[in-house]
């Protein structure tokens, strides 16, 4: 049975395809964001107060080295097989290096409507997750632009000050981080008089953010032939290449079942927030519109109608 919430994105999407008028105002989309990013830095928070040391440093180590492998991978494929430049392929590579929030929320969401059951403290891996592969890209597109000094137009002018205050303490990072700070010292009991607000509501808020996220992501279907088959192909064939790598990490490290199929997850799944906002800044001679059609046009809308339970049929293999 199809969890509710998926509804809801189809919902977005049905809209924007028929041209309805239907639009969520920018402070609540905002709004609803916001938290989120709180609710699930806070749930993890509290698991991961429960935890040894000793359990989580090595999903920690493997969640930093997948971010930083990824764009790695990706990369080369980008450039020899689709024809990108380089700027462009190490955008891409980037955002594939990174993580969507919003598609562990609703793995999450999907494991829980099948009473499957997986780390609690997986919010954790979402954390870490987040930019080891936008530093990736940027030193692929840095390395790329001194291979082509002599090309016009490759001085940018390039702060990595301003992009490691852009990338650590833009607004997805710090409240995943400060959920997850609140949530570890405070522990289940301190957190019990706000998590009516963060625990009975988050499947309702998940539900209105993915009527967004439906809208936004039927408004870049008409770009998507502006770019051609090989895109395509790679944002709906590299999720599943990536989901194996993480779910094969999964497995090595001991996760359950579920641990592995939100592991696969977060490897399958391409950011949307973190890395258009940094890559915009540190590299602004990629096709930004290349690289948001792809992962956020093409990869979500799989993620979340496909690819989440393969994921799941994956572990369960692996189990």
């Amino acid at each position: 049975m199809i969890d509710v919430v998926v509804l809801f994105f189809l919902l977005g999407l049905l809209a924007r395809l028929v041209k309805s008028d239907l639009a969520l105002p920018g402070v609540l989309y905002e709004t609803l964001s916001i938290y989120l990013l709180l609710a699930i830095g806070l749930k993890g928070g509290v698991e991961l107060s429960k935890q040894s040391l000793q359990t989580v440093v090595p999903q920690m180590l493997f969640c930093l080295a997948l971010g930083l492998t990824i764009p790695l991978l990706l990369y080369p494929l980008l450039r020899k097989l689709i024809g990108l430049n380089g700027f462009d392929a190490a955008s891409v590579a980037a955002h594939y290096g990174s993580v969507s929030v919003v598609t562990f929320a609703v793995a999450s969401a999907y494991l829980t409507h099948r009473n499957i059951q997986f780390e609690a403290h997986a919010a954790l891996w979402v954390a870490l997750l987040e930019a080891p592969g936008i530093v990736t890209g940027i030193a692929l597109a840095r390395w790329h632009e001194k291979k082509h000094a002599g090309q016009a137009g490759t001085k940018t002018g390039f702060s990595w000050r301003a992009l490691a205050h852009d990338v650590f303490l833009g607004k997805s990072v710090f409240l995943l981080v400060g959920g997850l700070a609140i949530g570890t010292v405070m522990g289940e009991k301190g957190t019990a008089p706000i998590a009516p607000l963060f625990t009975v509501l988050f499947k309702g808020v998940l539900a209105l953010f993915l009527l967004e996220l439906g809208l936004v992501a039927g408004g870049r279907l008409s770009e998507l032939k502006r770019y051609g088959i090989k895109l395509i192909s790679f944002a709906l064939l590299a999720p599943m290449c990536l989901a194996v790598l993480g779910a094969l990490g999964g497995k090595a490290l001991g996760l359950s079942m579920g641990g592995i199929a939100i592991m696969a997850a977060l490897a399958a799944s391409a950011s949307y927030i973190a890395a258009p906002t940094a890559m915009r800044i540190a590299v602004p001679q990629a096709n930004a519109a290349l690289s948001i059609t792809a992962a956020l046009g093409v990869t979500f809308p799989f993620n979340v109608l496909l690819g989440i339970p393969l994921c799941l049929a994956l572990a369960q293999y692996l189990n």
